[in-house]
């Protein structure tokens, strides 16, 4: 494909695909890679030019294109080792979500050709599979975050004063005979003036809702007729998924929180930070394991062909490596900053907070809340454990957000769960 579009060394920072209102920059963290391109598309998901990211800075690979504008669709193909032994899964023949991405287009369709090996071949995954996968791969879409908050102000409720109502995005406003017909089942269904007097006569302070944030039906319950209900198998931490807004994500999510907020009701999230739908050394090639599989998941060390589970879904995301660690406190801050969130609810939080010689109260995640000027000041609640030996840590947390409270949390009721499609 000719390179017709003029681009630009840009900077290491901001990571992901940042508009500044002329252009936007291209920032993407890989240690091990030797190449990235920037795949972008039209409006109909064609991909129609590849553009080398011409700059390494710090193990990050970055570009300016000067011409790009919100709307854009693009995705990477990282070039690199496939060395599954040595952990090294690259394959640039799968187009890639990028981990900061804050809106997708499109959702991942099955196919064959997500799997970075020949499926069926009697060396399974250390044979690279060459098939592309763009058609059947959701797209990343560059946004303008911008929103009109006026007078927005956080309830800041004390923890002494909350009352916590557990929700459903879909499952709450589907049914709900106060939500027109077009809202049900999305954020903008929450937001309709008799959910939120039905939340208020409740008399709960704070909604938390079941993961938000994208993530994709497996294989196996697609198969069936089946979809992942509740949402705890994550791709996207930046971007609210698809099925909970109509065409502007972040309009409709920050009005929600906005309504929510004038009735003195708080928005806590339910976020899964401990694995990613790419499975084992037998799932998929979506976004982490072809950008760089090392740094991101915890490996069997000395045998890095396989991944240590401590999730029960495959794969552990390793936030003991300092470039995981800075994406998942990024989307945090994000969430906070920019979508107005007043907490957090940790998935399997043990895991979130293991070193190489376990779980540790000190480890780099809890230590990183803990001091973080936005993180430390917002609601924090820790799901206790996860399936590793160690992993059972009720009343194992350090003091941490508003007040210095530790809380942990009771585990998630739906997890892994499926409803029909």
């Amino acid at each position: 494909m000719p390179h017709r579009r003029r681009i630009w060394p840009g900077s290491p920072y901001p990571l992901g695909a940042t508009w500044d209102g002329h252009g936007v920059n291209f920032a993407l963290f890989s240690a091990h890679a030797e190449k990235v391109e920037l795949c972008l598309f039209d409006s109909r998901g064609r991909e129609v030019e590849r553009v080398p990211l011409p700059e390494y800075t710090d193990e990050v690979w970055h570009g300016y294109l000067p011409d790009a504008r919100p709307g854009l669709l693009y995705g990477y193909r990282v070039h690199g080792p496939y060395d599954p032994m040595h952990g090294h899964r690259f394959n640039p023949h799968k187009l890639l979500i990028d981990p900061y991405a804050k809106a997708l287009s499109g959702t991942v369709l099955w196919s064959d050709t997500h799997f970075g090996f020949k499926l069926g071949s009697p060396k399974q995954d250390l044979v690279m599979d060459k098939r592309d996968n763009a058609r059947f791969q959701a797209k990343c879409k560059v946004v303008d975050t911008a929103f009109t908050w006026g007078e927005d102000r956080r309830p800041n409720l004390p923890w002494s004063d909350t009352i916590v109502y557990e929700a459903h995005v879909r499952g709450f406003t589907m049914r709900h005979p106060e939500v027109p017909p077009q809202f049900r089942g999305t954020f903008l269904g929450l937001a309709q003036p008799g959910v939120i007097d039905h939340l208020v006569k409740l008399g709960i302070t704070s909604v938390e809702l079941l993961p938000v944030q994208a993530y994709v039906d497996e294989r196996h319950l697609t198969e069936k007729g089946l979809r992942n209900y509740w949402g705890y198998n994550p791709i996207a931490y930046f971007a609210p998924d698809t099925r909970y807004y109509g065409v502007n994500p972040h309009g409709d999510f920050k009005t929600m929180v906005q309504r929510l907020h004038e009735a003195g009701i708080e928005v806590i999230l339910d976020v899964v930070y401990n694995h990613t739908a790419e499975g084992n050394q037998m799932g998929p090639t979506l976004s982490f394991k072809g950008i760089d599989n090392a740094s991101y998941y915890r490996l069997v060390p000395g045998s890095e062909r396989w991944y240590e589970n401590y999730s029960g879904c495959g794969n552990t995301l390793k936030l003991s490596h300092p470039r995981v660690l800075q994406m998942v406190t990024d989307s945090l801050r994000y969430w906070v900053e920019d979508m107005h969130v007043d907490g957090f609810r940790f998935d399997l939080a043990a895991s979130l907070a293991r070193e190489k010689s376990g779980f540790d109260g000190g480890s780099g995640f809890l230590d990183a809340v803990r001091q973080d000027p936005v993180l430390s000041r917002v609601k924090l609640i820790a799901e206790p454990w996860d399936i590793g030996g160690d992993g059972y840590r009720l009343g194992g947390f350090p003091p941490a957000g508003r007040n210095g409270t530790a809380i942990t949390a009771i585990p998630c009721a739906g997890s892994g769960a499926a409803t029909a499609a």
